[in-house]
């Protein structure tokens, strides 16, 4: 396993749509260990292919405590959706930067892991805004277009409260 470069916004990779998985390969495998290991080092709570630089429907989250464990989405849909929320999030390939943004309190996503199984989660809060965030990167939009009222600067702290934490 490897620790991968994160594109920073600006690159034209993170503003075009992935192509869906069809096949698990030993290098798309290798990717999705690469970006479980460099989410965890960047202190992020996802990462989606297109911020390494691949282009492909793979994304993984982890929220850490209370959550399901680490999660491997590939070719996410959204099921359904509900609710409002609205929740400071900042992205790796967006350092130091966050922004409030309003998205579905509720949703149920189909997905598959990495050995290529189908399975469904529901998931609301923040465990919801995080897969939600980490599926735009899957069709070239940055949380970004989406904030309310401006971005704003974050410090570099190990202490960040769990809602701006960088996804």
């Amino acid at each position: 396993m490897a620790l991968r470069q994160i594109r920073i916004q600006g690159d034209p990779v993170l503003e075009k749509k992935c192509r869906e998985v069809k096949e698990m390969t030993p290098r798309l495998l290798e990717l999705v260990q690469d970006m479980m290991e460099t989410m965890h080092a960047e202190s992020g709570v996802g990462l989606a292919a297109p911020q390494v630089g691949i282009l492909r429907r793979i994304a993984v989250v982890d929220i850490g405590e209370g959550g399901p464990g680490p999660l491997v989405l590939v070719n996410p849909v959204l099921l359904s959706q509900e609710g409002e929320q609205e929740g400071a999030e900042g992205c790796l390939s967006v350092p130091k930067m966050a922004g409030k943004v309003k998205r579905p309190q509720h949703i149920v996503v189909r997905a598959q892991n990495e050995k290529m199984e189908t399975f469904e989660i529901e998931a609301e809060d923040f465990l919801a805004r995080a897969i939600l965030h980490e599926m735009d990167h899957l069709d070239g939009i940055l949380y970004t277009t989406k904030v309310e009222g401006g971005l704003y600067e974050v410090e570099d702290t190990d202490d960040e409260d769990e809602e701006e934490e960088t996804e």
